[in-house]
């Protein structure tokens, strides 16, 4: 953290601003080199980027943040000129002559982190927000930046730890008279922090869905529809359809988004006994792309009253009932993992849509937080270790009761990093682009 370092944290290609970026104790002689002076705190100056014969490299605007008042923590500088990598890459190279090196992914925020100026689950935050693939996965990476979700956390960790102190203290003080393990009080403080902690997973596991997605194929025998239903559900044509059987020769794929949900869908070629070799490799690729899907829309006839999907499939699968048309039944929903349709006007959609957001564990219009693997993970085990300490408090067992709080303690700690490896941390700001 003694070294200063130096990223472009714009997008790569050409654009029409781009931004390099200086953090660390050399950003004033950075400054005085490139552009002559060092600019005032805080405030856009228009100058010349330059080198000390006077070949200007570009020109735009600088700004210089003083630490502590910065994003790092540290002294910043941060240089917006034009968006041309030749022209970023010619100010990033002058730089870093400079006894600058190269920023590593992540590592501005790992500063921010470092300095206290983000807590982990704030800095993870960041990542997600760049990557959010809908308004709504934004906003609840936007709700975890801002700290709602680690206040949370730490308001939860608080109550942990004075229960804790308690229930040690009964320990300590076991010869008096006063049953404090037998106060109901206890008992309905962690009946309370395990409901809070359970919201805090629901939240989680929301937000998490909302960046992940879901993978989901469409499968079925020939002709029964499955184009038609791709195509529907994306709103465009993307499929060819026709009567012909095995028109689908290969798997086609689309995205759309159901209530902030990312679905990535792949239709695939018609399951059934064929010596056709360009057939064949298409149903090879359709039991590929099963294998890898998180979901199965397995299509059939709505006729075909004893139609089922192959036992071997071992994902979620949702049988969808099509051509209701034919049949005159009415649409919709059936049971549930199954489902009626008729894919040429739609009908039946809505609830299939439904069904799908139920397979991803997703909530509709949730003030979901931008929930990891990790933090589920903790809170999971959190929230096992309190129901451990309610079930030792009932059995008078202080000694375990405050262990169980412990760990509940230290998986609350994981998650906002008062208790993280640099193993994980560096894991963690690996996966972030290089100028963030």
């Amino acid at each position: 953290m003694s070294e200063t370092i130096c990223a472009v944290a714009t997008p790569p290609g050409r654009g029409g601003i781009g931004i390099v970026r200086v953090s660390g104790p050399a950003c004033r002689d950075v400054a005085q080199a490139l552009l002559g002076f060092v600019p005032s705190p805080r405030i856009a100056t228009l100058a010349d980027f330059r080198v000390i014969d006077g070949e200007v490299l570009d020109s735009g605007i600088a700004l210089y943040f003083p630490a502590p008042a910065s994003y790092t923590g540290e002294d910043v500088l941060e240089l917006q000129g034009h968006g041309s990598p030749i022209a970023l890459d010619r100010v990033v190279s002058y730089i870093l002559e400079q006894d600058v090196r190269l920023a590593n992914p992540g590592e501005f925020t790992e500063r921010a982190f470092r300095n206290d100026k983000l807590d982990l689950a704030q800095a993870e935050a960041v990542a997600d927000l760049i990557a959010s693939a809908s308004a709504e996965a934004a906003r609840a990476a936007t709700r975890s930046l801002s700290g709602e979700f680690s206040r949370r956390v730490r308001e939860l960790d608080q109550s942990v730890l004075t229960l804790r102190i308690y229930i040690e203290s009964a320990i300590d003080f076991a010869e008096e008279e006063i049953d404090f393990l037998g106060d109901r009080e206890q008992h309905d403080q962690l009946a309370a922090m395990e409901g809070l902690v359970k919201e805090l997973i629901e939240r989680s596991t929301a937000g998490l869905t909302m960046q992940i997605g879901l993978d989901v194929a469409i499968a079925g025998d020939p002709n029964v529809g499955k184009s038609s239903l791709l195509n529907q559900l994306l709103g465009e044509d993307r499929a060819i359809v026709t009567s012909t059987a095995g028109t689908t020769r290969d798997t086609l794929h689309g995205e759309l988004s159901i209530d902030g949900l990312p679905v990535r869908l792949t239709d695939t070629a018609g399951l059934r006994l064929s010596e056709d070799p360009i057939e064949v490799l298409g149903m090879k690729r359709a039991e590929a792309a099963l294998e890898k899907a998180d979901c199965v829309l397995w299509v059939v006839e709505d006729a075909d009253e004893n139609a089922a999907p192959p036992e071997e499939y071992r994902v979620k699968t949702l049988i969808v009932r099509n051509k209701c048309d034919l049949t005159g039944s009415r649409p919709g929903f059936l049971g549930e993992e199954s489902f009626r349709t008729c894919a040429l006007t739609g009908a039946g959609l809505a609830e299939l849509r439904e069904g799908l957001k139920r397979v991803a564990g997703f909530r509709t219009g949730s003030d979901a937080f931008a929930g990891r693997p990790r933090h589920i993970t903790s809170l999971k085990r959190a929230h096992g270790a309190l129901l451990n300490a309610a079930r030792e408090l009932s059995a008078r067992q202080g000694e375990l009761v405050a262990e169980n709080l412990r760990v509940a303690h230290d998986c609350l700690g994981e998650i906002v990093g008062v208790t993280t490896s640099d193993d994980l941390l560096g894991e963690i700001f690996a996966t972030f682009c290089i100028g963030k």
